[in-house]
């Protein structure tokens, strides 16, 4: 999974630390009404005008210091209008209301297959089905399914084979998917399930992944129970991949058995996708998968695609979703400085470390400039969290809703977030970390080689090719100082005598950022409308306090294979973040129990409306 599925939950919960405390507008002073004696019918006419003309002021001047004079048509005027009291017009928007800025679509339950979703409903509430649950997700987390980044390929490397394993405990737990839908293997472990549908439609597909990270051997001890063991405490379900990502893929194959169980078949074909390394390269499954897929059904042939992503959040007691609609992008530089070597005795001015430092202080004291651009992801993030989030800072929310037309308004805007929370920095630019360095051998002998890895994670505005010229254009001067001859990603840039530094894509991991989903009508309104449709059958949740937006993703997903399938593609886990235990990739990773039936309840819902709908 990307590394951070709690983004917006981190931000939101340092940037309401800076709201100021507000001034309560409806006490305003005024006198009790006077009794009306004598009065004639003109009187009360003349009156009644005047409190109407008073009124008309007062909310023009209460309109005009809040949204500002430029910005009336996008302040919610019907909120105004419907509201009992003019506290709330300052704040936040109740979900109940649309917003121009951040739009939302109602609840949608199934109509065709309503009697079936409402029985799968009940079904879910049961115990019987949570205590199915828990035994497929344990079973699932017991087999150890680590993939590692130096894997080799699927028949070379035997660490592959327990992926068998699994593919064994799959089929034990779910006999009645594999026996109604076709079932293929690409590259030995990645599976495709093929769930036919009676129209021509265009299928659409769920995805997961079967690997884990993988647990190092000194911190076994630091687990409350072992990391593979799938035990069920009563609350939790402990296990490396209990979340990450076999939650997932045990509640996707849930909701498919519980459909097949009650006789459904769908309208439209629905594709599984599961690969088996997207906590490495994602090469040998996700790869694969999407040249089978884009081989038989051809390049956007796919309705949509839902893989794992953000979560649910609690924010003031809203509710939002938040699936990821784009992806950072990625890329490894390493920089290698070759100098001649010799004994340490009779140094040069400047040892490979040493030039090599001197190309790492320009890379780092040069960071990429942050952009917050109306058409990204991170704007319409900020203009849904400043019209619905109760605990946004009124400044901020004010200066969200006036950046919508005004550039000015929008610099400030930028400033402000950076200013609030570190990792607005790495939502809104491209990041750079240099994570991996070495050079020389021995005390006494002058290195003859010494490299840097550098980091990228590439904003939604920019691309690979943007940031390699950066670098190009940053250390050229540094080369044509010290009269090195620079080699950069493939090309002679300068000629130098006193030695060379090459700049190259470390490990051939290249990744642009991904293409941004819309969010019109259509599969996003369809995914707004089952969410909030799941929450709404749930006996526990309230349907009436969520919002959907959209977010970026810091990390990278196996949905950047899938690209030439289909432009509607969400990152999207259907649990609260107070559903995992402690952060993935870390000790005691554990799923809540109550968390997997209302998953079920999500995927059901969203399966019969994604096959009820008129998507091409």
């Amino acid at each position: 999974m990307a590394p951070i599925t709690h983004t917006i939950h981190q931000v939101q919960t340092h940037i309401s630390r800076m709201a100021p405390a507000q001034p309560d507008l409806c006490h305003t002073s005024g006198r009790t009404s006077r009794k009306c004696r004598g009065d004639s019918g003109w009187s009360r006419i003349l009156i009644a005008f005047r409190v109407l003309l008073c009124s008309l002021v007062f909310i023009s001047l209460v309109l005009y210091n809040l949204c500002g004079s430029a910005l009336l048509p996008i302040c919610h005027l019907p909120r105004f209008l419907l509201a009992n009291h003019c506290g709330g017009l300052a704040g936040s928007l109740s979900p109940d209301v649309n917003s121009t800025t951040c739009p939302q679509w109602t609840a949608l339950h199934p109509s065709k297959h309503r009697g079936l979703s409402e029985d799968l409903d009940v079904a879910y509430n049961s115990e019987d089905f949570k205590q199915k649950a828990i035994q497929a997700l344990g079973d699932a987390v017991r087999v150890p399914t680590e993939s590692y980044d130096d894997n080799g390929p699927v028949g070379e490397d035997s660490r592959w084979d327990t992926f068998a394993a699994l593919h064994r405990v799959l089929e034990a737990s779910f006999p009645r998917i594999y026996e109604s839908l076709n079932v293929t293997k690409v590259n030995t472990y990645g599976l495709i399930f093929h769930w036919q549908g009676s129209t021509t439609a265009k299928p659409y597909i769920l995805a997961a992944h079967q690997d884990v990270v993988p647990v190092e051997g000194q911190t076994v001890k630091e687990w409350k129970h072992d990391p593979y063991s799938g035990y069920y405490d009563g609350t939790w379900i402990w296990g490396r991949g209990a979340c990450d990502d076999k939650g997932d893929l045990i509640r996707q194959l849930l909701a498919i058995d519980s459909l097949l169980k009650q006789g459904f078949s769908p309208a439209r074909t629905l594709i599984l996708a599961y690969g088996f390394d997207e906590e490495s390269k994602g090469i040998e499954g996700a790869g694969h998968l999407a040249k089978y897929l884009e081989e038989t059904y051809g390049r956007d042939s796919i309705a949509l695609l839902l893989d794992e992503g953000s979560l649910y959040t609690d924010m003031g007691g809203i509710v939002f979703a938040t699936p990821s609609t784009s992806e950072k992008g990625y890329l490894d530089v390493k920089i290698t400085l070759s100098t001649l070597g010799g004994h340490s005795s009779v140094p040069p001015s400047h040892t490979s470390i040493g030039l090599l430092s001197r190309f790492i202080t320009a890379v780092e004291d040069n960071p990429h400039q942050a952009n917050l651009s109306r058409t990204g992801t991170l704007f319409a993030m900020t203009q849904c969290l400043a019209a619905y989030n109760p605990l946004y800072p009124e400044d901020l929310r004010k200066l969200a809703r006036k950046a919508v037309t005004d550039d000015a308004a929008l610099k400030v805007l930028q400033e402000q977030l950076l200013a609030s929370d570190p990792l607005y920095k790495a939502m809104l630019g491209t990041t750079q970390a240099v994570d991996l360095v070495e050079g020389g051998v021995k005390v006494n002998a002058l290195p003859e080689r010494a490299s840097a890895v550098v980091n990228h994670r590439i904003a939604e505005h920019s691309s690979v090719g943007e940031l390699q010229q950066h670098l190009i254009d940053l250390l050229t001067p540094v080369a044509v100082k010290y009269d090195l001859a620079l080699v950069a990603f493939g090309s002679n840039v300068i000629c130098g005598s006193a030695g060379e530094v090459v700049l190259s894509d470390f490990l051939g991991t290249a990744l642009e950022p991904s293409p941004v989903t819309p969010t019109e009508y259509g599969p996003w309104a369809l995914l707004q409308g089952s969410i909030k449709a799941a929450f709404e059958s749930s006996p526990t949740l309230n349907s009436s306090k969520v919002i959907v937006i959209p977010s970026l993703s810091l990390g990278n997903t196996d949905t950047h294979s899938y690209w030439n399938l289909t432009k509607h593609i969400f990152r999207f886990s259907p649990s609260f973040d107070t559903d995992l235990y402690n952060e993935e990739h870390t000790v005691n990773e554990a799923c809540r129990a109550d968390s997997l039936n209302e998953g079920v309840r999500f995927y059901t819902k969203f399966i019969l409306n994604v096959d009820e709908s008129d998507l091409p």
